[in-house]
């Protein structure tokens, strides 16, 4: 069995990885920082032990998860689609895996509620992009 061949737009695919970096800025800066920081147990003041190391982790992640939404996706999407695709994704695939973990772990609501928040948003933003631009 031969994989289907799509033609992927990877400027598109590397706009969407780079809109999870500016959205992630954002959610766990000025928005949620001193919240998050405080259910996660983290020292808001204290720099990570290898920020090179963890931001190019989180790119990489990044940009494949874009990468693989853009093959589920197709080439046919819309905007609209791709944003009613990635709150799906988000919701019920991420928000509903990092559940159940946090359930386990015994991690707070909120906690899991500004996680979950994050990658809902940042698949809307991957379908957005990906559908949008052709």
């Amino acid at each position: 069995m031969t994989p289907p061949h799509i033609d992927l737009n990877w400027l598109a695919v590397i706009a969407a990885a780079v809109s999870a970096f500016v959205l992630g800025g954002l959610w766990y800066g000025p928005l949620f920082k001193r919240v998050w920081c405080r259910e996660a147990g983290v020292d808001p003041d204290a720099a990570p032990a290898h920020p090179r190391r963890i931001f190019a982790t989180a790119f990489a992640c990044s940009l494949l998860a874009a990468l693989m939404f853009a093959t589920f996706l197709g080439n046919q999407a819309t905007a609209a689609d791709g944003f009613g695709a990635g709150f799906v994704v988000g919701l019920f695939f991420v928000a509903m895996s990092f559940g159940i973990n946090y359930a386990f772990a015994g991690r707070s609501l909120k906690l899991w509620m500004i996680d979950a928040g994050y990658h809902i948003v940042q698949f809307c933003l991957y379908g957005l992009i990906l559908g949008a631009w052709h």
